[in-house]
């Protein structure tokens, strides 16, 4: 097949690779300049090896699919953006409430307590959440009797066993659940108040900033409120 020179391209319109008046302004290749290079290839071709029906085809086949690959990316990119925007607008909403997330440390400021709640994938005879300093003592110990499986909250109110307030710091929570005489540790969730909402742009989603726990990330939320 005979090579398409500069000369007819430019009188098509169109422009060789290395031109720079439409670099700039005509980086890809459009349907109309995509039919205009068929004809002239058709017109300019070798009449001894005339192109096959089949590779014509071919050819009209490998644009139609270049297209609709574009086509298909614009309108993922446009609900990746209407989603974010709906995760904002959700998460924005969330300022002020309190979440449940999985965690076992959080941060007790004077004066203040918290809550949490164990995970349960069976009923417990007996379930315990031993509270621990950043040094591993033991400062109380929260009894919740029997459980059934799901959710079981708790709330510490911030004094020790000897009855006095614990000081600011990092504290430990860890569960128990003890079941026909045998015992093993349970997921436990810390709750929190959101404080405010920022975007992720290195790996997308969203960041919730909670009280005492710290940056969230908004799909890690088991319960609001």
């Amino acid at each position: 097949m005979a090579e398409i020179s500069s000369d007819v391209l430019n009188g098509l319109g169109l422009t060789s690779y290395g031109a720079q008046s439409t670099k700039e302004n005509r980086d890809k290749l459009g349907q109309s300049d995509f039919l205009k290079l068929m004809t002239t290839q058709l017109a300019t071709q070798d009449p001894m090896k005339p192109m096959e029906n089949g590779d014509f085809l071919g050819q009209m086949a490998q644009f139609s699919t270049v297209t609709g690959i574009e086509a298909l990316t614009q309108q993922f990119s446009a609900l990746s953006l209407s989603v974010n925007q709906g995760q904002a607008l959700q998460a924005a909403a969330l300022v002020g409430k309190n979440v449940l997330v999985p965690g076992t440390k959080a941060q007790l400021d004077a004066g203040q307590g918290m809550t949490g709640a164990i995970g349960l994938t069976a009923p417990a005879d007996q379930l315990t959440v031993g509270v621990y300093d950043s040094n591993g003592q033991l400062m109380q110990t929260l009894d919740l009797g029997a459980k059934g499986s799901g959710m079981a909250d708790f709330t510490w109110d911030g004094l020790m066993s000897d009855g006095k307030p614990a000081p600011e710091g990092v504290y430990e929570f860890r569960a128990t659940a003890s079941s026909g005489g045998a015992s093993q540790a349970v997921e436990t969730f810390l709750g929190g108040q959101v404080q405010n909402v920022t975007a992720d742009y290195t790996n997308g989603g969203l960041i919730l900033n909670v009280r005492g726990l710290g940056e969230v990330k908004l799909a890690d939320v088991a319960r609001i409120g």
